[in-house]
């Protein structure tokens, strides 16, 4: 998100995280939030920034310039980058792009530095690719790191997400199918999924 008052209007909802797309080639790339200040943060609303790629000094520039309390990584991020990020007290979230089985045999190496894993859609592209994927394969995870549903999803997901049990899954990440336009977010669908999902 980058819009003051779209930004304040989605408060409202209190999400248990906001995005903020740090990643240059993102069409919803958050040049400079010169009015972020203005905004009032709900204490349980983790400000997150999602980065691609970035080096740990690119990371935590934008951590302290915007508060940040969490970290997003969506690209080929190591799994050392992770440790040294959650050491410095963010909550650090790697999202995985998945296909099929075969798409968890790299991700135990990040389990012991990450808080959740978020599986997405496999796209050339890093995230944002409206596309849904396969939900079936995620009978095969078996870590304990707790994970977020990505990838397209709508609300016409809803019922199907209610019928999707997996214990290890620990939230949505909403985010295209949810937009009045690149970046800004359509408030009254966003509410409507989340009285019905509760």
């Amino acid at each position: 998100m980058r819009d003051k008052d779209n930004i304040i209007q989605i408060l409202s909802l209190k999400p248990d995280f906001i995005g903020f797309i740090f990643y240059e080639k993102s069409p919803r790339f958050v040049n400079y939030l010169h009015d972020f200040s203005e905004i009032q943060f709900d204490s349980k609303v983790k400000k997150t920034g999602v980065f691609v790629n970035a080096n740990e000094q690119e990371i935590m520039q934008k951590v302290k310039m915007y508060d940040l309390q969490a970290v997003q990584l969506h690209g080929n991020e190591l799994p050392s980058l992770c440790n040294t990020l959650k050491a410095r007290g963010l909550i650090v979230i790697k999202a995985i792009q998945i296909y099929s089985q075969e798409d968890f045999k790299e991700i135990d190496a990040y389990s012991s530095y990450i808080d959740y894993f978020l599986f997405d859609t496999k796209t050339k592209l890093y995230g944002g690719s409206g596309e849904k994927f396969d939900w079936s394969v995620l009978k095969e995870y078996k870590l304990e790191t707790p994970f977020f549903l990505s990838g397209g999803l709508d609300i016409d997901d809803i019922d199907n997400i209610k019928q999707f049990n997996h214990p290890k899954l620990i939230g949505i990440d909403l985010n295209s199918k949810f937009e009045l336009s690149t970046g800004i977010k359509d408030y009254n669908k966003l509410q409507k999924f989340i009285k019905q999902i509760l």
